[in-house]
């Protein structure tokens, strides 16, 4: 039964992480129809804001706090830019955005270099997340770990009270839903989509922060998790961020039972391909975008 229970927050622990990284994709991604390549480098943008915060600000609970909102603003506003210059230009053109992004990724991984160096860096963890719950026998719950699934949760919460309740939410829904009329209707569609890449993008530097909890930062570091973002967004349906939750913990749990019983490698493998023998029975994912149909 312990090593059941250990399994089961280890595959929870996991989703917490896939869902904070694809939350903002399934804005960027979902709501927009955008394939943003340059997102995974929105997260190395939080990743090192806590780096240099932490190098300036004395304490690792006060820096990590003060991360979280200013890694939002720095990762939202190259949002922002990145759909000011290119993306703006490119929309209904899925394939373009994929090509442009792409190398703005790479060109955001070579800065990155040489600012910081080729090599990783290492960030320093509070004291209160470096410890572990013992709730029994053989059975540990590490404190980083619950507090990256506290905040993906505090995330999601936000997110959904944002697009359910706020005028911008309803902006957004309404640009998704019908981009045309929505313009027709008075809605500056272009001020929604920039707001819309940087609540998405912001959420991803929240997701870089969360990330330096678990492992190294380096010029890399986007692009080791990019695939698994695009995964949990597709598989729980495009555009919805209900989907993308159940996805993240389904497969976060899926890979914890396979690691447990194979390797780390193999996981990875039948992972994907359980998701492809999904797609193959429900390529529109878990859930699909409703529409007012005329006929």
């Amino acid at each position: 039964m312990t090593v059941i229970l250990s399994q089961l927050f280890t595959g929870v622990s996991i989703g917490a992480v896939l869902l904070l990284i694809a939350l903002g994709l399934s804005l960027t991604f979902g709501q927009m129809n955008v394939i943003n390549m340059a997102h995974g480098e929105f997260i190395m943008a939080g990743a090192y804001t806590t780096y240099v915060l932490q190098q300036t600000i004395t304490g690792a609970g006060v820096s990590l706090l003060v991360a979280l909102p200013v890694a939002f603003a720095v990762a939202g506003s190259m949002g922002v830019l990145l759909e000011y210059v290119l993306i703006r230009r490119l929309y209904a053109r899925p394939l373009d955005t994929l090509l442009v992004t792409w190398g703005v990724s790479l060109m955001l991984q070579q800065l990155a270099r040489d600012i910081f160096g080729a090599p990783n860096v290492q960030t320093r963890a509070p004291d209160l997340l470096t410890g572990n719950i013992h709730l029994a026998e053989g059975l540990s719950l590490a404190n980083s770990r619950l507090f990256i699934l506290a905040l993906a949760i505090a995330a999601i919460a936000a997110l959904t009270l944002v697009l359910k309740l706020t005028p911008l939410g309803r902006r957004i829904r309404a640009v998704v839903q019908n981009r045309d009329l929505a313009e027709v209707s008075g809605i500056a569609t272009a001020r929604v989509d920039r707001m819309t890449f940087f609540i998405g993008s912001g959420l991803a530097g929240v997701a870089g922060v969360a990330l330096t909890l678990v492992g190294p930062i380096g010029p890399t570091m986007g692009t080791n998790v990019i695939i698994d973002a695009f995964l949990v967004v597709v598989v729980g349906g495009i555009g919805q961020v209900k989907g993308a939750v159940i996805t993240a913990f389904v497969l976060g749990g899926l890979q914890s039972v396979l690691e447990y019983s194979t390797t780390v490698s193999v996981a990875k493998v039948l992972v994907l391909v359980a998701i492809v023998a999904f797609l193959q029975w429900r390529p529109q994912g878990l859930y699909t975008l409703r529409i007012r149909s005329l006929a």
